[in-house]
C-alpha cells in the first residue's frame, strides 16, 4: 500500500461518543486538502466501546487504522505511538473531543505547503477556564521561558502539523518521561502558529485534574531544566551565610551582655525548619534519580494489544532513516 501524504493521529481514551461526530467533520476536511490521507487512532486502554466504534468505522473506511494499548499508558505515550505508526509526509496530531476544530487542518496544510515544517494551533481564548487555572498556565509558561532550555509559544499544545523530517527526529527520542510540548520546540525547524478558538467538548468531561496538570507541569520543567536541583544549592549557601551571621551576632551579644537562657521553642522551630529543607531537597533529587532509573531500565514505551486497519509495523531500528521527500 502506498504511503499517504497526510496522516492524522488521534489519541483516544473512553471517547466512544465523540468518534462518530469527529469523523463526520474530519473526513470532508481531509478530502478538501487534495492529499491522500489516513487516520490513526491510538486507543489508550479505553474501558468503554471506543475500540468497537473504531473497528466498525474501519470496515467501511479502509483509510482508518488504530492501535490498542494493553493498558492505559497516558496521552504523551499515545502520541509517541501514533508518530511511530503514521506514514504520511505530514502528520497532524489532534484530540478526539472536537475541542480541536478539524477545519483548522486546511490552514495547517496551507502553511506546510508554504514551507513550514511545524504548524501549531495557538489558542486565543481561555475564557472557558477558571481564573486560577489561567493564572497557573501563565505562570508555567513564564517559568519555562525563564528556566527551561527553550521557550514555548504560549497557547500552543498538541494540535499541530509536523513535517516528516520532524516526525523522524521525534521518533528517535525514546525518553520515558515525555513532555511533548517541549520536544516540539526542542527539535526546532521552521515553525508558525495559527490562531484558533477552542470549541466546547462534544461529549464527556476532561480527565485532566488539577493534580495531573500540576504533575504534568513539573515533568515539563524537570525534563528541560536542572534549575530545581540548583535551587537547593543556592538555598544551602544562603542558609550557611545566615547561620554564620547568626553565630557572629550571638558571639558579639555574649561578649557585650553575657549569656542568657536559650529558648526551647526557637530551638524546636529551627530543627523542624532545617529538617523540612533537607527533606524537600532530597525529594527533588529523588525525582531526578527516579527519572534516571526509569530510563536505564529501557522498557518499551508502550505495548500494543491489537492493530486495526492499515497501521504499519514499527521498524526495530532506534533511529529511523530521515525522509527528504518533496511536498505535494
Amino acid at each position: 500500500m502506498a504511503s499517504p501524504k497526510l496522516s492524522v493521529i488521534i489519541p483516544v481514551h473512553n471517547e466512544s461518543a465523540n468518534i462518530g461526530p469527529l469523523c463526520e467533520r474530519l473526513f470532508p476536511v481531509l478530502e478538501r486538502t487534495g492529499l491522500s490521507w489516513e487516520v490513526v487512532f491510538v486507543d489508550d486502554g479505553s474501558r468503554d466501546e471506543t475500540l468497537d466504534v473504531i473497528r466498525s468505522l474501519s470496515r467501511t473506511e479502509p483509510r482508518i487504522g488504530a492501535l490498542s494499548f494493553s493498558r492505559n499508558f497516558g496521552k504523551e505515550i499515545a502520541i509517541a505511538a501514533g508518530l511511530d505508526h503514521a506514514r504520511g509526509k505530514a502528520v497532524v496530531i489532534m484530540d478526539a473531543d472536537l475541542q480541536h476544530p478539524p477545519e483548522m487542518i486546511e490552514a495547517f496544510v496551507e502553511r506546510w505547503r508554504q514551507g513550514y515544517d511545524m504548524v501549531y494551533g495557538q489558542r486565543t481564548d481561555r475564557s472557558d477556564e477558571t481564573r486560577v487555572k489561567r493564572g497557573f498556565a501563565h505562570l508555567f509558561y513564564r517559568l519555562f521561558a525563564r528556566f527551561g532550555e527553550i521557550g514555548l509559544p504560549e497557547g500552543a499544545g498538541d494540535f499541530r502539523l509536523i513535517d516528516r523530517k520532524g516526525v523522524e527526529v521525534l521518533r528517535a527520542m525514546g525518553e520515558k518521561a515525555r513532555f511533548s510540548k517541549g520536544l516540539y520546540a526542542w527539535i526546532g525547524f521552521k515553525s508558525t502558529g495559527v490562531p484558533f478558538v477552542v470549541e466546547e467538548r462534544r461529549s464527556g468531561t476532561s480527565q485532566w485534574s488539577f493534580r495531573r496538570l500540576f504533575r504534568f507541569a513539573f515533568d515539563g520543567i524537570a525534563s528541560f531544566s536542572t534549575v530545581p536541583l540548583r535551587i537547593w544549592t543556592y538555598l544551602g549557601f544562603l542558609i550557611s551565610f545566615l547561620s554564620i551571621a547568626t553565630a557572629l551576632y550571638f558571639l558579639i551579644r555574649t561578649l557585650l551582655f553575657g549569656t542568657d537562657l536559650p529558648g526551647f521553642p526557637s530551638l524546636i522551630v529551627s530543627i523542624m525548619f532545617f529538617s523540612g529543607i533537607q527533606l524537600m531537597s532530597l525529594g527533588i533529587i529523588g525525582e531526578y534519580v527516579g527519572r534516571i532509573f526509569a530510563e536505564v531500565k529501557r522498557r518499551p514505551l508502550y505495548v500494543v494489544a491489537e492493530r486495526i486497519g492499515g497501521t504499519a509495523e514499527v521498524s526495530n531500528s532506534l533511529v529511523p532513516e530521515s525522509s527528504q521527500q518533496r511536498r505535494a
